[in-house]
């Protein structure tokens, strides 16, 4: 009877662990798998009532969605920096991610809806802001335009597309509308091109990269169109190493930079260059800013030389 008695205590433990090692893991990874995500990108100032309005308009129509306040107060009508900020939604769960910097609202400019490979949709105006962080997300499988009135806030607002057709867009994706729903199939030559290309390296000019600020953070520091993998390549054929000097060419300036892995790896008040933390290559100073020091820009052009 004790033999039994210790039989059957051990196959319970056993039991427990098999549910908890299998079943209880396969449904929390289901329930993951089926979160609803909506981030929102903007040039809407960080306390205006537009960011709310969209919350409450895809609560409506989608209750159970999670909202992600990705980044607003971007630059007015800055496309640039907005594509950079929407690159940066690989780092979320997949889900739908609207960006509303619309300096065409209400024209004749479309509204679309691309599907990319890793599963997420990018919703917002045809301007190029979507189509950079569409590398970042495996590539293009799907473009439509939104059309379908059914699947708007009517009715809809010349000035508001946030509100009345984005973030509609993005709840009924959330509630299993299929993206053929929404209008007709675009391709992506048909789209207005993005504010800026990826920077690469030619093979008539291998010491030498050609690129453009797309960005500037709040410690004066800016980020360029060089992915990482592009930078990488850049130093091995040029036997460049950390600690050794880039040649940055701005504005007229030719100006030398530690490339470094941190900020602390260079003292003081010195210019580095590195690989930054949300795909691309950032250059900064030391505890200063860059900016402040030397009078650049989103949208100005640097060229790296080894």
């Amino acid at each position: 009877m004790l033999l039994f008695k210790i039989l059957s205590v051990s196959i319970s433990i056993k039991l427990a662990i098999y549910l908890y090692q299998n079943v209880f893991t396969h449904l929390m990874f289901n329930l993951l798998k089926k979160q609803k995500i909506i981030s929102l990108t903007t040039d809407f100032g960080v306390q205006t009532r537009g960011i709310g309005i969209m919350h409450g308009t895809i609560m409506k129509l989608c209750p159970d969605a999670k909202v992600i306040d990705l980044m607003h107060g971007i630059p007015d009508f800055d496309l640039i920096t907005g594509a950079r900020a929407l690159e940066t939604v690989y780092d979320l769960p997949i889900g739908c991610h609207v960006c509303v910097i619309d300096p065409g609202v209400g024209t004749e400019r479309r509204g679309i809806i691309i599907q990319t490979t890793r599963g997420d949709y990018l919703i917002g105006p045809d301007n190029g802001v979507l189509l950079p962080a569409t590398k970042f997300l495996n590539g293009i499988k799907k473009i439509v335009k939104i059309t379908n009135t059914k699947y708007m806030n009517n009715p809809v607002s010349p000035i508001f597309h946030g509100r009345d057709v984005f973030a509609p867009a993005a709840a009924h994706l959330l509630n299993g509308v299929n993206i053929k729903e929404f209008g007709s199939e675009l391709k992506e030559e048909e789209l207005v091109k993005a504010p800026y290309d990826e920077a690469s390296l030619k093979e008539d000019s291998i010491n030498t990269i050609k690129a453009t600020i797309i960005d500037v953070n709040k410690f004066g520091s800016f980020h360029l169109n060089i992915n990482h993998e592009t930078f990488d390549t850049f130093l091995t054929r040029n036997e460049r190493k950390l600690g050794d000097k880039l040649i940055l060419l701005f504005r007229k300036k030719k100006l030398l930079v530690t490339i470094a892995n941190t900020f602390g790896e260079v003292a003081r008040g010195k210019e580095l260059i590195m690989k930054d933390d949300y795909g691309r290559v950032e250059v900064a100073i030391n505890q200063g800013s860059f900016i402040a020091r030397h009078k650049v820009k989103v949208g100005d052009k640097v060229t790296i030389k080894a």
